[in-house]
């Protein structure tokens, strides 16, 4: 791990040429960015779906297809900010995102709302965490843990800020209406934040440690790296299907409807207290140790539910735990490529990890509602879902 600290090297230059408003910009534009190009949509669906007569499938599959593009576009996204830094980049991408968003409040067509969605997967690959990630790993150095931990401390609030407060808006608006408030919003937080807080000169990557081989097409076709991006593809279907079929499974074995949205509020609660810990565990462990550890006891979380039906207290507390996992994990796949290959090519490599795994986590919720049924109901499906992240963990071993 010694990597960490010659990494470091540039953090004398990052010191000097880092923007000091940067850290907190990106903490408020994460959770407004995410907040409403992402979390408003599950609130407003139902209002949409009832006000146009569109089927919420198709509504879903625009909001799915968002998620499919922004996997894509992310890995020449990636390329650009290794080159050129943040600013440009997102800035560019909170303009998008508010004309995604306008486009969606005026369509006047299922067609019409599916292209606002695609552009919305656009402004997503430009301005949700991969570029934030980029620019702290840049900017920060040896103290990027930190400053990554407090960035997803912060996207961690978007769904408790938003769901709240667009929800508000749509009792006493239409879909369309709120949908132009929160366009609004974005836009008056996102591009100013990222056209004046990102404006600090972006430094050289830090150099390499002679024996790793920094080469981004060598690393890219290597077998570290593919065994890598299994892992984290399988565990991102898992985890992503885990969230979405959670309140069904609570329901199904008599769970309330409210109950089952507090256990799953609860879980985030521990997303955001896990993220906390993640800076002491990766002092204490190896980068092998702790990818496979983390995928491996999100796995056990998810067999726990597939046996334990109660009660409540209890899946309350492993709702929490599962949460704390997940926290970790977002933060595993953050610094995934600087613990193993430094940060000379970070935005091209973490752009080639994030496609598959948000690919599959576009899917997961389809596959996990179409899987259901010849599993046997949820619980069935939790229990395979178990057995993905067993896969995954194994895999992680050769990363």
């Amino acid at each position: 791990m010694t990597h960490l600290h010659t990494s470091g090297a540039a953090t004398g230059t990052g010191d000097r040429s880092r923007p000091r408003a940067a850290l907190p910009a990106l903490c408020a534009t994460q959770i407004t960015s995410w907040g409403i190009v992402y979390y408003a949509f599950p609130v407003l669906n139902p209002q949409i779906t009832a006000d146009t007569g569109w089927s919420t499938t198709a509504t879903t599959a625009a909001f799915s297809g968002a998620l499919l593009v922004s996997a894509v576009v992310g890995i020449p996204v990636g390329r650009i900010l290794d080159r050129r830094g943040p600013r440009a980049v997102m800035t560019t991408g909170s303009v998008l995102g508010v004309a995604a968003v306008l486009a969606i409040t005026y369509s006047p067509s299922v067609a019409a709302f599916t292209a606002g969605w695609l552009l919305a997967g656009v402004a997503m690959a430009t301005t949700f965490y991969q570029p934030a990630f980029a620019a702290l790993t840049r900017w920060w150095g040896g103290q990027r843990v930190r400053a990554l931990t407090i960035v997803t401390l912060a996207g961690g609030l978007a769904s408790t800020a938003f769901a709240p407060l667009t929800a508000t808006l749509a009792e006493h608006l239409s879909w369309r209406e709120t949908y132009a408030v929160l366009a609004a919003i974005l836009a008056l937080v996102t591009i100013p934040a990222h056209a004046l807080a990102l404006r600090g000169p972006w430094p050289p990557a830090s150099a390499p440690t002679p024996q790793r081989d920094t080469n981004s097409g060598a690393v890219a076709r290597s077998r570290p790296l593919l065994m890598l991006a299994a892992a984290l593809t399988l565990n991102s279907f898992a985890m992503y299907a885990v969230v979405i079929a959670l309140v069904p499974l609570l329901m199904a074995r008599g769970a309330s409807p409210t109950t089952a949205a507090w256990v799953l509020g609860l879980g985030g609660a521990g997303q955001t207290l896990g993220r906390t810990l993640y800076a002491n565990l990766a002092r204490r462990t190896g980068v092998i140790t702790r990818t496979v550890a983390l995928i491996a006891l999100g796995g056990a979380t998810t067999g726990a539910f597939a046996i334990v039906s109660g009660p409540v207290p209890l899946l309350v507390g492993i709702a929490i735990g599962a949460g704390m996992v997940r926290g970790n994990l977002t933060l595993l796949q953050a610094t995934a490529v600087t613990d193993r290959w430094g940060t000379t090519h970070y935005g091209r490599l973490s752009g080639l990890l994030a496609a598959p795994a948000t690919i599959a986590s576009a899917l997961a919720p389809f596959a996990g509602a179409v899987l259901a049924g010849p599993l046997g109901g949820y619980p069935g499906l939790f229990a395979v879902l178990a057995l993905v992240s067993a896969v995954a963990a194994l895999l992680a071993l050769g990363s």
